[in-house]
Parts: C-alpha cells; structure tokens; sequence
C-alpha cells in the first residue's frame, strides 16, 4: 500500500505542474497587460506613501482621465495599428493639423457642427493616404506615416503660423464642464475617451473586422489563405488611428482653449509607448484595448508623479524608456516562449 501511495505523489505533482503551465500558458497574452496594472498598482501606492497620504484622492485620480483623456484617443486608433503589425507616426502632427483647422474654422464663423466634422475627415484622410500606401503601394508603415507626419505638421503650418484662441462655449464645454459623483468628476473629453476605448473593444473583440486585425498581425500570409479581406482592413486602421488623430485634436483644443501648429511634437511616441507598456506587441497579432487604457494611466500616473515631486521632466523620458525596455524583454519572452511550442 505504501509503495502505491509514493508512486501516486509524484504522479499527481506531475498533473499539477502540468495544470498550471495550461493556465499559465493559456493566459500568455495578459502577462504585459498585467504586468502594467501591477506596476500602476505600485505607482500608486508608492507615491501614496512617499507624498504622506496627499496623491491617492479623488482629485487626482479624476484629474488622470482629464488630463490624458486625449493620448488615450490617440493610443485606441495605435493599437488597431499596431494589432496589424504596423506603426503610424502621423498621429501626433494629425492632431496639431486638425486641432488648428478646427479653431480657424470656428474663429472664422463656421458653424461648430460644420468644424468638427471637417476636423475629424482631415485626419480620416491623412490615415487614408497613409493607409493606401502601405497597401498598394507596398510603402514601408514607418516611412508612410513619417511621410504623413511631415504633411500634416505642414499642413499645420500652412493654415497658421501662431497660436489661434477657441472662444466657443459648445468646444470650451467639452472640457469645462464637470459632471460630479461625490468628490469625483468627468469632463465630456473623458466620456468620448471611454466610449472610444469601449466601442473599440467591442469591434475588436466581438467583430469579423477584428478577428480579421489580430489575424493579419499573426500572419498576413495566413490571413490571405483563410480568405480574410487584408488590403481593406489594412485600410481601414489607419483611417481609424487617423480619425482618432482628428477627434483627439478636437479634445486638445477644447482642454487648452486654443489651436497651435507645434502641438502634439512628439505626441506619436507617447502613444505607441503606452500601447506598449499596455502589452500590445510591436510585431502584432496580441494586445488589448483595455491595456492600452492602462498602459496611458501608466504614462499619466508617472508624469502626476513627477509633477507632485517637481523634479525636472527628463525623468518622465528616463522612467518611460525604462518600462519600455522592461515591456519589450517580456514580450520577446511571450514571442520566444510562443515560438517554441509551436
């Protein structure tokens, strides 16, 4: 009896290692994007701590979503790029060319419901092109979108050189206004930015479009074979990350009261590191909207941090590039780990 007795542990050891590699193994793709939400946890905490009870306020925290509610847009539009196994540069001059084009519109007497459509089909078409040249004109992402980043900072340009004040109370609302639960509150901006994030996901997780996204940065080849329809959808997220540049310059000019050609320098790269730190990863095929919401309170949190700390803004670029050199070994680690058992 004794004997059974041994001969069965390590054969129920074995079924349990076995276990919990299949769990492990099956929750793979959320490695990043928990990892990120460990780490705001401990942002959060640490600073809660160290500021002596002063961070972690309702105040603060609303203020995260208001003040990032415009790189959250950006960062949605990048990760179904991204998802794709592509990049967009543009973004961030999209945002300043349609941020600028809507206040000299409005400035001009055009009527707000005319504006704002116009700003969001410019950078819809800036995504088109960008979108058309990768596709069939088998342009390189990154040289495409460096190409559209050039034209919209000059299209920026071309329709002012300087600062244009937005007096109109419809765009000033989307930002003055605070809806409040207690002591915390949301701005109009933040609701757009969460109803972005949540319809996104819905289409990328509940859609044939979005099985169609993570197929392609799986493989294409493979895509084509399953008889998916890649050129378009190939497309369509760059008008999407376009469109998104659009809708973000709308919320940057109502949160700073006014459109300026140099905004947004940058911008790109704070977009792509936060879908990044969110867990979407750069070869495509993995990543979830939802982290990429994680992945800006990240980019917010350390930048509130600093703030509260008043050190010197080079640490946000030091901590940042931190985490992404962090992110990016775990995700080679996912990629490794993936390739292997195949």
């Amino acid at each position: 009896m004794s004997v059974t007795t041994t001969e069965r542990r390590p054969v129920r050891a074995e079924s349990r290692t076995a276990a919990l590699q299949s769990f492990l193994g099956r929750r793979a793709p959320w490695a990043p994007t928990i990892a990120a939400v460990v780490i705001l946890l401990i942002l959060l905490v640490g600073a809660e701590a160290f500021l002596r009870g002063d961070f972690i306020t309702a105040r603060n925290l609303s203020a995260l979503l208001l003040d990032n509610a415009y790189l959250l847009v950006l960062a949605v539009g990048m990760t179904f790029v991204i998802l794709t196994g592509g990049i967009d540069l543009s973004v961030g001059s999209v945002m300043a060319f349609t941020g600028i084009l809507g206040a000299q519109l409005i400035s001009s007497g055009v009527p707000v419901a005319v504006a704002v459509p116009v700003m969001l089909a410019g950078g819809a078409a800036v995504g088109l092109l960008i979108g058309v040249l990768v596709q069939y004109f088998d342009v390189q992402p990154f040289i495409a979108s460096l190409a559209g980043l050039f034209l919209a900072r000059g299209l920026a340009f071309v329709v002012s050189l300087s600062s244009i004040k937005v007096e109109d109370a419809g765009i000033l609302w989307l930002q003055s206004n605070r809806i409040r639960l207690g002591d915390w509150y949301v701005t109009p901006t933040g609701i757009i930015a969460l109803v972005v994030v949540a319809l996104a996901a819905f289409v990328l997780h509940l859609t044939r479009f979005g099985r169609t996204v993570y197929a392609i940065g799986g493989s294409e080849q493979s895509a084509r074979l399953m008889g998916l329809d890649v050129g378009r959808t190939k497309v369509a997220v760059y008008v999407i990350s376009g469109f998104c540049g659009g809708l973000a310059g709308l919320m940057l000019t109502a949160y700073s009261g006014a459109g300026y050609p140099r905004n947004g320098i940058g911008t790109e790269l704070d977009a792509i590191a936060a879908v990044v730190i969110g867990g979407t990863l750069l070869t495509g095929g993995r990543g979830y909207v939802a982290g990429s919401l994680i992945g800006v309170m990240v980019f917010g949190t350390i930048k509130t941090i600093i703030s509260f700390m008043g050190a010197e803004q080079s640490w946000m670029q030091i901590i940042v590039g931190a985490l992404l050199l962090l992110f990016i070994v775990v995700q080679r680690g996912i990629v490794a780990r993936s390739e292997h058992r195949r």
